[in-house]
């Protein structure tokens, strides 16, 4: 990705023609063109391929280390000695030797700390053009369905204006924050040239010498995308992006004391950027105007949304265990009853998590998970090896969530019975859904049905399916008769000769 967000920096932000960056980067002008053309950076879906083994080196351990100490408290930060002491006891473990002395790593870290900057600087006042943003994110508990949560609010302010956005989210994972920018730069109209972010590990891989990020392939996807420009912050100066500081305890005062309490997180998100463009009619803090009307300036400035949406999501291979459950990150997601130990591929969102069998069909959609050790379970492609083990249906949790009702039908069933209604319900759940699957059970057994045929017959009436209504059976001992076939003609030709009385 680094090498696209190359060619199309250069040639839309820079202006340079197609043949100049392919004799720059030796690349076919063909090659050029494709991707300074291409629009949608989404996420593809990957295909099954092998892993890849990577080696930590000192330098890169020792300086994540550094980064670290620059939240923790000033006197208990490493000095080269403590740094020493920890790569022998947690490196020389796994290298059985750590092949330096620790006259060699305190040259490491005397260099790394002058690479990296670390003395204080005093904060200056800076200007801010029309079209640049600061984000960051700040901690916030709210309440869905009766379910507390630590969730995380996205803020995004523009210094210019003094316009600021948010959005509320359960983690600030990178799905996270690009669910977030996506969904304010849609409310706004555009997207920002220049946005600041501190150095959050969603974007960030690795602080390089003389100011430079690796950034992760997900935001540099949302980067190719939307074509704003990042600027990140020194390691522990939030001054450096005080506008948006200031926001994250402003925006949770205001818009989440007391705690928030709604039942569909993304709806209440919707509200609150409504609320936010609504703040916007006040007076700017220094200057005599509109915020509103400030903002109209920053938006002359963003750059124009493309024409296809980002989709905002990561994919990663997961395998199945002995119940069909697949793991991300510690929770537990189900799949289908014939994928025990399979390989299965996961589409991550912020709000969602997709289950995609090795064809790239769908399996199942859930909820996300946030925390560890949960579980989330849709029995709807279950069902059919409930239907041939009808035997265990007392026991799992589908049975433990039915109506007290259709419980106590289905334990008044033989074996026969209770397959031939849950074949029923897996079919009906496939087309409809099984929520609405299960109320047409619930209605059709209020209709008094007294065994599976006749619950079956009541089912398809309720869920409008009289075509697909089975015969009841007849005993044996009754005479078969022939099917009686209605036909309107004789009732059509007394019409036509009463028209003509």
């Amino acid at each position: 990705m680094e090498h696209i967000y190359h060619i199309r920096y250069e040639h839309k932000v820079n202006g340079k023609s197609l043949r100049a960056i392919a004799r720059e980067t030796g690349h076919d002008v063909k090659t050029i063109k494709k991707y300074s053309d291409k629009e949608n950076f989404s996420p593809e879906k990957p295909m099954k391929r092998g892993r890849k083994s990577k080696t930590d080196k000192y330098r890169e351990t020792v300086k994540k280390w550094l980064i670290d100490d620059e939240t923790a408290p000033r006197k208990q930060r490493h000095t080269a000695h403590n740094v020493y002491n920890r790569l022998i006891g947690e490196l020389g473990k796994e290298n059985k030797a750590i092949d330096v002395s620790e006259r060699t790593i305190r040259t490491l870290v005397a260099d790394l700390r002058r690479e990296m900057g670390q003395a204080k600087e005093v904060a200056l006042p800076l200007l801010h053009p029309a079209g640049e943003a600061q984000v960051d994110f700040g901690a916030t508990v709210f309440i869905e369905k009766g379910i507390t949560y630590e969730g995380h609010h996205l803020c995004i302010a523009f210094p210019h204006s003094d316009g600021k956005l948010v959005q509320l989210f359960k983690g600030e994972n990178l799905e996270c924050l690009m669910q977030g920018l996506t969904d304010i730069f849609k409310a706004v109209g555009g997207s920002p040239r220049v946005i600041r972010f501190d150095n959050m590990s969603t974007a960030v891989k690795a602080i390089k010498a003389y100011e430079e990020r690796e950034v992760t392939e997900g935001f540099r996807r949302l980067q190719c995308h939307y074509g704003f420009e990042s600027n990140f912050c020194n390691p522990a100066s939030g001054r450096e992006k005080g506008s948006v500081e200031n926001y994250v305890g402003c925006s949770r005062r205001n818009y989440f004391v007391p705690v928030p309490e709604f039942d569909d997180l993304q709806e209440y998100n919707k509200v609150l950027l409504e609320k936010c463009i609504e703040d916007m009619d006040r007076n700017h803090y220094k200057l005599n105007e509109k915020v509103k009307d400030l903002f109209e300036e920053d938006k002359e400035a963003f750059l124009p949304l493309p024409p296809e949406d980002f989709d905002c999501c990561k994919y990663i291979w997961a395998k199945t265990n002995i119940q069909g459950m697949a793991t991300l990150d510690k929770n537990k997601y189900s799949t289908s009853g014939d994928l025990p130990g399979s390989r299965v591929l996961l589409k991550i969102k912020a709000h969602s998590v997709t289950v995609y069998d090795e064809k790239h069909t769908e399996i199942a959609c859930h909820p996300r998970l946030y925390g560890k050790g949960q579980e989330s379970m849709l029995w709807a492609p279950y069902l059919r090896v409930l239907a041939k083990r009808p035997t265990a249906l007392k026991y799992t949790g589908f049975y433990e969530n039915l109506d007290k009702n259709t419980r106590e039908f289905l334990n008044e069933q033989d074996l026969p019975g209770k397959k031939a209604i849950l074949t029923e319900l897996a079919n009906s759940s496939e087309v409809w859904g099984i929520h609405k699957s299960l109320s047409g059970m619930e209605k059709a057994i209020s209709l008094g049905a007294k065994d599976a045929d006749t619950l079956i017959s009541a089912f398809h009436f309720t869920m409008n399916m009289p075509g697909k209504t089975p015969k009841n059976r007849v005993p044996d001992e009754l005479p078969k008769t022939e099917d009686y076939v209605i036909s309107f003609n004789d009732y059509g030709k007394l019409m036509e000769v009463a028209s003509h009385v």
